[in-house]
């Protein structure tokens, strides 16, 4: 099965407000993390600032576009990985491990995949 694993933190939180030692030393605990993970890290990355965002919405006429998020929340989506796993638990230890290596980060959510297109 595949998750998507979403990372939210207050932005204040977030690397955006880090030195680059910081930040260095976040990636590389978040890097073993994802190594010790076996290879079921299909993809991982990390969004810029909520504040970059550009939000397309449908206002019952026509088609907006709007610069910022599309919520306002006291936390963020900062970051995402797509796993492979047997099962949630799998996915949910991995989220786990990730939280320890960015105590900075406040949550983890996990959803489960379903692909848009016909996978042959």
């Amino acid at each position: 099965m595949k998750y998507a694993i979403l990372c939210f933190t207050p932005e204040e939180l977030s690397g955006a407000s880090w030195t680059p030692g910081q930040d260095r030393q976040v990636i590389d605990r978040l890097e073993r993390a994802c190594e010790a993970f076996e290879g079921r890290v299909t993809q991982a990355a990390r969004l810029q600032p909520a504040t970059s965002a550009v939000s397309v919405r449908n206002n019952r006429t026509d088609t907006a576009v709007v610069d910022g998020q599309f919520i306002e929340s006291k936390e963020h989506l900062i970051g995402f990985y797509l796993v492979d796993c047997a099962s949630l638990d799998v996915a949910v230890d991995f989220a786990k491990s990730l939280l320890a290596a960015n105590s900075r980060g406040s949550g983890y959510e996990i959803r489960p995949i379903r692909s848009l297109r016909h996978e042959e």
